[in-house]
């Protein structure tokens, strides 16, 4: 009689859909464990994706509102001489700087020294509210990008007279809410009708706290000497930094070195310095955030191992092999992160769309940011279930059968 010899047959390989059956199905036996361990994860990815779409979003209205503006403003002041005291600018600077060939607009303030502002001559001397008297060239608002919130700015006819144009801290530190004919502030010892109010100006922050009135009527009535303390020039786009450089010899030949420019480009790159440090400070704590989440899957991870051997020895049982058992677990965490990092994309979005609404800004949210926030998910996800799923899958069967 001829003997048979029986080969071992080989291990059937699960198909990618069994897979993700069998390790949807842990999840769904142990819904509110699953569901908390995903908004672990869920408020890590929501925090980075609403810290990087926040600061993308204040970013681009940054641009948007600069780009209406011009980033090709420069400012044109007089520093100290040799000695300590306060240069002056030359009373011919503004022609001279008109002169070169690039600038494209100029304009200048004056500051009309000793003169005091009061809503009215019953305002005791000693209430002036710390507001400045500036006296202002008629084509000011063009150069520096100022808008009037209400009334009308100065012309040809407005800045001979006793006018004033209030700045938008100035008009709410005197009370001033509309200008009109009625409308009366004193300004040294003559009274000056209020004809109009600025919007806040974001590049010359100085106006916002001025009392701008028109360069004839403050040589007339408030003592000025008719010359400029700060000149205004716009340039071409790519030809600010020679036209920064040739300012300080062109306003004042004699002594350049007195003379001081700078460019709204200087304080934007000091801004966007704290911002990079602001954006690493709270991506740090998404990151944090993140890591939690993380320790929260692999918590239910392990635990799900110790509560289902039974199971474990069933299937090895049957001829489920140990890779077979790891890759239950493993899909199960990297599922578990997956649902997590899902949700806290869409989250992280809705806060970014949120804020923005709020702060009446364009929403931005990177794609970067939403695809590197999955990665990170499904990273963590891989991670937090390794250590579990190796565990599952060196339990014997007799062991995981004996287990009470």
């Amino acid at each position: 009689m001829t003997a048979l010899a029986y080969a071992p047959l080989a291990p059937a390989r699960m198909a990618p859909g069994d897979v993700l059956r069998v390790g949807a199905a842990g999840l769904r036996t142990r819904p509110t464990r699953a569901l908390l361990s995903a908004l672990g994860i869920a408020i890590g990815i929501a925090t980075m994706v609403a810290v990087v779409g926040i600061s993308a979003s204040s970013r681009e209205q940054l641009d948007r509102q600069l780009a209406a503006l011009g980033t090709n403003l420069l400012t044109v002041a007089p520093g100290r001489t040799v000695d300590g005291t306060e240069a002056r600018l030359p009373a011919e600077a503004e022609a001279m700087i008109a002169r070169i060939g690039p600038v494209t607009a100029v304009s200048a303030t004056a500051t009309v020294g000793g003169v005091k502002v009061y809503r009215s001559d019953r305002i005791p001397k000693a209430e002036t509210n710390s507001l400045s008297v500036l006296a202002a060239r008629v084509n000011l608002p063009q150069t520096v990008g100022a808008t009037v919130h209400r009334g009308a700015w100065l012309n040809g006819l407005t800045g001979r007279y006793p006018a004033a144009v209030l700045g938008a801290e100035a008009a709410a530190r005197l009370g001033v809410g509309r200008p009109s004919p009625q409308t009366e502030i004193v300004v040294g010892d003559a009274r000056f009708t209020v004809i109009g109010v600025l919007d806040p100006v974001p590049l010359v922050r100085a106006l916002d706290t001025a009392v701008l009135v028109g360069w004839d009527v403050a040589t007339d009535r408030l003592h000025f000497d008719g010359r400029a303390t700060t000149v205004y020039a716009r340039s071409r786009d790519d030809q600010v930094e020679a036209v920064a450089g040739l300012l300080s010899r062109t306003a004042n030949p004699q002594a350049p070195g007195t003379v001081m420019v700078s460019k709204p480009s200087d304080v934007l790159v000091a801004q966007r310095a704290a911002d990079a440090t602001l954006d690493g400070l709270l991506l740090g704590l998404g990151a944090v955030a993140l890591l939690v989440g993380g320790v929260g899957v692999a918590n239910t991870m392990v635990i799900s191992v110790l509560e289902r051997r039974a199971e474990i020895g069933l299937r090895r049982s049957l001829g489920a092999t140990r890779g077979q058992v790891r890759t239950q677990f493993l899909t199960e965490s990297l599922l578990l992160s997956a649902l997590g990092g899902a949700g806290g994309v869409q989250l992280g979005v809705a806060v970014t769309t949120g804020y923005a609404a709020y702060q009446a800004w364009p929403t931005v949210v990177p794609p970067w940011a939403s695809a590197g926030a999955l990665a990170a998910t499904l990273v963590i996800g891989a991670l937090a279930g390794v250590y579990p799923a190796i565990r599952a899958a060196r339990l014997s069967p007799t062991e995981a059968l004996a287990a009470p």
